[in-house]
């Protein structure tokens, strides 16, 4: 069952550039992206985390390079990772061409903060020869001094002119494959910023309120800053910067995505925030059932409601639905249509088999 959208978001054009096999920009999904913390020479462990992050949904991972030996582990990595890799670099051009030559698939960096022209002749040679694409990340914290000095404080104006800067530095080097991002940990700045960028650019942006917090608080903002943006058009691939798991991060993004209509993956699950009324423990049913449905990658709508009053119009509107009933026997419905009533006690198992057996189906 297909329920379409309220609203069709109608996306801003972009040109295309790619990141390994991944397509940024144009008609092409919007990808999510998040960043390993371990250390990039422990070489087992950032594999282990990458494939973590890979099997919640990313599309791309960031690895940070800070030195020779963290760029040369790339080597290694990018073998056991399905994956590309972008390689985070902020100010020696040499671990840019390290990181391209040993197989990353995109480089963060400023071209503007690495030096003389010869070198940054050297980075757009590198990424040339290896299919490297680039992204010139502007950050608020860390915006070129005349700049700053220019405009006092950080602010939309001095993100979107250091962006343009970087810009014309790498198209007068006869290099177009690449993104750009503006970010800031104030949502507000962050937005003003990206709307003014995107007015007089047209290569990908990738989206990010940058250093947003916790779990909770950098969610809420980044659901905010990234949500305002993604409904207004703009945005080609999204990070959601959390102090917590990367594969939380991946978890957020694909679900800001998921709520706009611009994403579909996985289970997405209608739930009641449960009350008096309801027949069964909603929030402990829904839990376990996002841990227990979490392997499935195929597109199924499911509502999970404790009662009667909305949940036959919520379970109308989805591939399987709940609904709870009396006397701990309650409706399920299958593409919208009661179908039997199944006791409290069974509604996890039933649920799961049904959400499985719908899988498999549309895998077909």
């Amino acid at each position: 069952m297909t329920v379409r959208p309220f609203r069709d978001i109608k996306r801003r054009k972009t040109k295309v550039v790619k990141v390994g096999d991944v397509k940024i920009g144009g008609e092409n999904p919007i990808s999510v992206q998040s960043m390993t913390n371990t250390l990039t020479t422990d070489i087992k462990a950032t594999i282990n985390q990458i494939n973590d992050i890979s099997e919640e949904g990313a599309d791309i991972v960031r690895v940070s390079c800070p030195d020779e030996h963290s760029t040369f582990a790339l080597k290694e990595i990018v073998k056991h990772v399905p994956i590309p890799v972008v390689a985070d670099i902020h100010f020696h051009y040499k671990r840019a061409i390290e990181a391209a030559e040993n197989g990353a698939k995109c480089l963060r960096i400023n071209p503007g903060n690495i030096g003389d022209e010869a070198k940054i002749i050297e980075v757009v040679k590198a990424a040339k020869n290896n299919n490297c694409s680039i992204r010139i990340g502007v950050n608020a914290g860390s915006l070129e001094k005349d700049i700053l000095e220019k405009y006092k404080e950080p602010c939309p104006e001095a993100l979107v002119e250091s962006a343009l800067r970087n810009i014309k530095i790498l198209e007068d080097k006869d290099f177009f494959n690449f993104k750009v991002s503006v970010k800031s940990s104030d949502v507000f700045l962050s937005i003003s910023a990206y709307r003014q960028l995107s007015k007089i650019c047209d290569y990908p942006l990738h989206l990010g309120i940058t250093e947003a917090g916790s779990f909770v608080s950098g969610s809420i903002k980044s659901s905010i800053g990234l949500g305002s943006l993604l409904m207004d058009g703009i945005g080609d691939t999204i990070r959601i910067s959390l102090s917590d798991n990367p594969s939380q991060e991946v978890k957020i993004g694909n679900e800001i995505l998921k709520s706009l209509g611009l994403r579909n993956r996985g289970v997405k699950i209608i739930s009641c925030p449960s009350c008096a009324r309801q027949a069964f423990q909603v929030i402990d049913t829904v839990k376990i059932l996002e841990e227990k449905l979490s392997h499935i990658k195929t597109p199924i709508t499911l509502s999970i409601i404790g009662c009667v009053v909305n949940g036959p119009g919520e379970a109308a509107m989805t591939d399987i639905g709940i609904t709870g009933g009396g006397k701990g026997s309650n409706m399920l419905y299958l593409s919208g249509v009661q179908n039997e009533k199944v006791l409290t006690n069974d509604i996890i198992d039933k649920v799961v088999f049904e959400v499985e057996k719908k899988a498999s189906e549309l895998d077909k």
